[in-house]
């Protein structure tokens, strides 16, 4: 075991110098959103879905775009909007008339980094065609199954305010999403960097100068090696219980699943990976239970009232909860 696991370490080298290379890359032109950075890589290396949730201007569609510059891999964009029907998204068949046969035209999901800006805006058909895709992918259109390339990785944003002409995502298919990234405000520092940095510009945009430094089969090869990094037993339970504690706390309407437990495994294995180590800790346990849970669970109506939200639910049932060492 010893030598596995130091052969692990061993693979992780090329690992990390290809994760601090994304993350100087986005970190030259995303300012002080360090947390969000890793987590995007995070949920690269996880083979996730990623939810990322901000007010406007806070850089949510610039970090999807920039994650997906800096990879070698089709990339393609779909904008969410109150007429988008399905086929806008998953492609249709159309006619050709020189063969006098149907051809099915893909649509933008077919690529390995799907940004889709807006995700609520659309109605209820198109959100459950794109879920299906995520769930399954794959689409069946016409009887034929055709079956997504690989990598494939949803960045779906929304905005948490504006509510108005937007279509609220069911909690069922949010559980699609491996983690939901909140994007804050910068400080004040942090903003005043951002407005030096593109001050200086003159002609171009420091989104023009990313170049890819990761190939799919690269991320590919990461990925089995995140999948193979140890879990002690203890740090299961400890993730089993808080999964757990959510399907009894009071203060909750609705628990997490089993999925959940999965997604906490999976997550906290790519964090112990992108900070060097082939094993977890209960600290990167604890790092990813919000990201993992908060979109996962619903309060009760009475808590909601109060003001609390399903973070401060979750810091408190692992305060409550013994913390292996």
């Amino acid at each position: 075991m010893e030598q596995e696991q130091f052969n692990q370490r061993t693979d992780l080298t090329t690992l990390n110098e290809a994760v601090n290379q994304i993350r100087n890359v986005l970190g030259d032109i995303i300012i002080g959103q360090k947390q969000v950075i890793d987590f995007l890589i995070v949920g690269l290396l996880a083979d996730g879905h990623l939810l990322i949730e901000g007010v406007p201007g806070v850089a949510k569609t610039l970090s999807a775009k920039l994650l997906a510059k800096s990879i070698d891999a089709q990339f393609s964009r779909v904008q969410f909007t109150p007429d988008l029907m399905p086929s806008d998204v998953l492609g249709t068949p159309i006619f050709n008339t020189k063969t006098g046969d149907f051809e099915f035209r893909k649509g933008p999901i077919f690529g390995n980094i799907i940004l889709v800006d807006e995700i609520n805006r659309a109605p209820a058909k198109t959100q459950s065609a794109l879920f299906e895709v995520m769930e399954e992918r794959q689409v069946t259109i016409d009887g034929v199954t055709y079956t997504m390339d690989e990598p494939f990785m949803v960045l779906a944003t929304q905005n948490p305010i504006e509510q108005e002409g937007t279509y609220r995502l069911p909690e069922a298919q949010l559980d699609r999403f491996l983690l939901k990234i909140e994007v804050k405000y910068p400080s004040l520092e942090e903003e005043t960097a951002i407005l030096a940095a593109q001050h200086h510009l003159v002609n171009k945009t420091l989104s023009s100068e990313v170049k890819p430094v990761l190939s799919v089969d690269q991320i590919m090869a990461a990925r089995a090696i995140v999948r193979n990094l140890y879990v002690e037993p203890k740090l299961l339970e400890f993730i089993a219980k808080i999964v757990s504690e959510t399907r009894h706390n009071p203060a909750l309407y609705l628990g997490a699943s089993p999925r959940a437990s999965l997604a906490i495994v999976h997550s906290a294995k790519a964090l112990a990976a992108i900070q060097g180590r082939d094993f977890v800790t209960p600290d990167d346990i604890i790092a990813v239970a919000n990201p993992v849970l908060t979109h996962r669970i619903l309060l009760s109506p009475e808590k909601e009232m109060e003001g609390l939200t399903t973070n401060d639910i979750i810091n408190q049932i692992i305060r409550q909860i013994e913390i292996p060492r």
